[in-house]
């Protein structure tokens, strides 16, 4: 019985110097804009590399944060940068700031219905309209028929762009229905003429997107990725709505197999998954 005991204490000890999470069997979890990317690399990859088990999940960029800090994700997607307060709760959990990989490129969509013949909005009219006081498409040169806001949920990173990048930091429209995901968003829109919703640009099936204007004197741009680069390094002839897609870690968890898998989401194979699912590559610059 004591040597039972003893096996059994030693067999504790073992365990508890075991990361919660390991190689070999990745959790990914956050971003709703990345989940549908997420879980094409995770097949591709689960297929080259049978030995690997990799489970992805969305919920929201906030979601992601916080499993992160609980250390009940390996990876975090991200469709934001991630704050000020979630860095200091990982490092109070597990003592090392996240590392930060751009992954892909997005150029941040707005939807409307493919009956709505709205083609062009500007910022401000965007502001505008999200925010409430445009309620009306003949206002912004559409039909007379009041506007449907299409969101998303306070945990999305989505969200958190929009409303600090369009909005300025102002709250949305108090008549915004709050959907669950992009894609809840498209197919809300799709279906109502007088609706307007925003989102990544993997997931344009169902409503079209318009162009999007910096300012009244500026050129109307399309999220293409010819465009949403030049946002990158001529930010005043590029879609002015564009973002990174990121993923975090925590640094202790970077290396062996899932090292491996960040190596190889940023490298030729993975950035072709990020164009074939409708997102844009890094340019090889920024892959470093």
């Amino acid at each position: 019985m004591k040597h039972l005991t003893r096996t059994l204490a030693v067999a504790t000890a073992l365990v508890a110097t075991v990361p919660q999470l390991c190689a070999g069997n990745i959790t990914v979890k956050g971003s709703d804009t990345l989940v549908i990317l997420a879980q094409k690399w995770a097949e591709i990859y689960m297929q080259k590399n049978p030995s690997v088990k990799i489970q992805v999940t969305g919920g929201g960029s906030g979601t992601g944060f916080a499993a992160l800090q609980n250390q009940t994700t390996d990876l975090c997607d991200a469709s934001r940068k991630i704050k000020a307060a979630e860095i200091a709760s990982c490092i109070k959990a597990f003592g090392k700031r996240p590392t930060e990989y751009k992954v892909a490129l997005d150029g941040l969509s707005v939807y409307v219905n493919g009956d709505n013949p709205v083609e062009v909005l500007t910022i401000d009219q965007l502001d505008q309209i999200f925010s409430g006081k445009v309620r009306n498409w003949k206002e912004v040169g559409g039909n007379d028929a009041p506007i449907t806001l299409y969101s998303r949920e306070n945990s999305s990173g989505t969200y958190e762009f929009f409303k600090e990048h369009v909005l300025k930091g102002k709250d949305f429209a108090a008549s915004a229905q709050t959907m669950p995901g992009t894609a809840a968003v498209l197919q809300a829109v799709g279906k109502d003429k007088g609706g307007i919703g925003y989102g990544g640009a993997a997931y344009g099936a169902g409503a079209k997107h318009l162009k999007i204007k910096k300012d009244g004197s500026s050129p109307a741009v399309e999220p293409t990725e010819e465009n949403v680069l030049k946002g990158v390094t001529k930010p005043e002839e590029g879609y002015p709505i564009w973002r990174f897609l990121f993923i975090y870690v925590n640094p202790a968890l970077d290396k062996g197999e899932i090292g491996a898998y960040l190596n190889w989401i940023r490298g030729e194979e993975g950035q072709q998954v990020v164009k074939n699912v409708g997102y844009y590559p890094l340019p090889k610059s920024l892959r470093d």
